[in-house]
């Protein structure tokens, strides 16, 4: 099996607990800040922990309808969470799943770097291409912004 990967990598100056806690409501902030992406995200199995399995419905910007997701960790100890996309046509018909592992870096200053690894797990030796890659990319770290914003505008709930 091949893979690919991208990393994505954004300096803040929140706390990285106020990030991390931000971040595990993605699923009801991201369709609010950037409906364009994330038209929908609905929790089909489980309460939020480990396991829990959701579906995304993604907007006119993405060249994809929808993808499920497994969360396979949540440590807030660490800061880290990860989540595997296991169906969906985001898989692009050449991907096994695709692998995505957070880590939230608190910085001496007070602020904190968010760090993401995406893993395309291929189902053979065909990739994505450069383009949906750099794409991706692009699209996560516009949405970690946005995200950093809503929470930004709205201090009394982080």
């Amino acid at each position: 099996m091949t893979t690919a990967s991208i990393e994505v990598e954004v300096t803040s100056s929140f706390p990285a607990e106020t990030v991390f806690k931000v971040f595990n409501n993605f699923h009801t902030i991201a369709p609010k800040v950037n409906p364009q992406v994330f038209k929908s995200i609905e929790t089909i199995e489980g309460d939020g922990g480990v396991g829990t399995i959701r579906l995304f419905t993604f907007g006119d910007d993405v060249p994809f309808k929808s993808g499920k997701f497994k969360q396979d960790v949540i440590d807030a100890d660490n800061f880290t969470y990860n989540y595997t996309f296991f169906e969906g046509d985001n898989l692009m018909g050449i991907l096994d799943s695709i692998n995505h592992y957070v880590k939230i870096v608190p910085s001496a200053d007070g602020g904190c770097v968010f760090k993401q690894t995406v893993v395309y797990n291929c189902k053979g030796d065909e990739k994505p291409a450069a383009e949906v890659l750099n794409f991706e990319k692009e699209l996560y770290e516009k949405t970690y912004k946005a995200i950093e914003a809503y929470a930004a505008a709205h201090p009394e709930s982080y």
